[in-house]
């Protein structure tokens, strides 16, 4: 991997109305034509991702979206589809025309960044068609209540001060969680046991177990990689013994086997249930798995769109675990990528994957959508290990998270 994953950046969501100059504004902050530009409106129908750096901020993600006054059955499904981005921005570019000014749509779309407490930064384009007077930058501010840039996407003008007030206001903390490094203290020794099977990629590790790597690493802790079957031979071999082995779910008993007592052992999709998400409400989920029975309707969310492999965790392994768990029949769905169903008032439980393709905030607006609906919610790590009976020990690493297990 040579670049940072799109999870780990920075959202930056840009909205506007149709001809607002969105792309062209996307266009002018990445140096490149990414985003269709027309005259047209209504060019953009569905979300333009792009990655880039600004620097300081680093690696970040901008997203083009449909005009919020987009019209009839398909402008409204556009607009739907638009603002579900607010799910996943971290931070919200509102371009305003400056030869239309405001409207409803700007000022409902600011009210909806303000619920959810999003970071906002107004950009006055097209000043190269009507300039905008000091005056009336003041006027918008007093308007928003956000601070306000003026530029022209087209000519580049004032396109160096929107990236400042992008790096100065974007929120502080977005990315202050790490996986593994609060856990550890500089020169522990963390072994992580990585199976090398059908869903392994050929040459390359899977993303959560290079990121858990590197942010070992990056608390000057010492990373001892090894698969399942010598994970024994690994410990023996230490001059002492690690601090906490980390292993991948469908290795869970194995690693539960071979790890000695007195040694921390948890999973890497337990680790990023808290990296991304709540893990606190995800092993309450847990239980719900106990309350399951035949006919039970159950939802398996994958944040990725993989090549499915002929035991593939979310559609064979899973469900063959928890129908053996149940003592009978139960119906799955299954949705991937960004697909995530309304209808969750159906399912009795939610499984989710490890989210290392999405970023923190879309991981916490699904648990908050299926804890809304009354709905369970657990992940594929915290799921397998109570499945297998061992997830008090993969909780070792928490322990105040075991307290849960005893909750009525």
């Amino acid at each position: 991997m040579n670049s940072t994953p799109r999870g780990n950046r920075l959202h930056i969501a840009i909205f506007g109305r149709r001809n607002a100059g969105k792309s062209s504004l996307i266009n002018a902050l990445t140096n490149q034509d990414i985003a269709v530009v027309s005259d047209y409106a209504g060019t953009t129908t569905d979300p333009v991702y792009k990655s880039m750096e600004i620097l300081p901020i680093g690696p970040v993600v901008i997203i083009d979206t449909a005009g919020i006054d987009d019209v009839g059955p398909l402008g409204e499904l556009r607009v739907e589809k638009s603002k579900g981005v607010l799910k996943k921005a971290d931070m919200v570019l509102l371009v305003i025309d400056a030869g239309e000014g405001l409207s409803k749509y700007e000022l409902d779309l600011i009210e909806e960044c303000k619920k959810r407490k999003l970071a906002v930064l107004a950009v006055i384009n097209k000043i190269d068609l009507r300039q905008v007077s000091k005056t009336e930058i003041e006027d918008y501010k007093n308007k928003l209540s956000v601070p306000v840039v003026a530029v022209s996407a087209l000519t580049g003008q004032g396109m160096a001060d929107l990236k400042i007030s992008i790096i100065r206001n974007a929120p502080t903390g977005w990315d202050d969680q790490t996986i593994i490094g609060d856990l550890l203290q500089p020169g522990d020794v963390v072994v992580l046991v990585v199976p090398i099977d059908l869903a392994a990629p050929k040459g390359r590790l899977i993303l959560p177990q290079v990121q858990t790597i590197r942010d070992i690493l990056d608390h000057d802790a010492i990373a001892v990689v090894a698969k399942e079957r010598e994970l024994k031979q690994t410990i023996d071999n230490l001059a002492c013994k690690p601090k906490m082995v980390v292993t991948d779910s469908q290795a869970f008993l194995k690693a539960d086997a071979d790890t000695p007592p007195g040694v921390l052992l948890t999973s890497f999709s337990i680790l990023f249930a808290r990296y991304k998400g709540d893990l606190e409400t995800l092993v309450a989920g847990a239980k719900a798995i106990e309350r399951l029975q035949p006919g039970d309707k159950v939802l398996i969310a994958e944040s990725c769109t993989h090549h499915r492999v002929e035991d593939d965790i979310g559609t064979v392994k899973i469900p063959r675990w928890m129908r053996q768990f149940v003592g009978g029949e139960l119906h799955f769905d299954w949705v991937s990528g960004t697909k995530f169903p309304d209808n969750l008032r159906e399912y009795k439980l939610v499984v989710h994957c490890g989210a290392c393709m999405i970023n923190r905030r879309e991981m916490l607006s699904r648990i908050m959508q299926v804890r809304e609906a009354g709905v369970p919610i657990v992940n594929y790590g915290v799921a397998i290990a109570h499945l297998h009976g061992i997830l008090r020990r993969a909780l070792s690493p928490f322990p105040h998270l075991v307290e849960i297990l005893d909750q009525d």
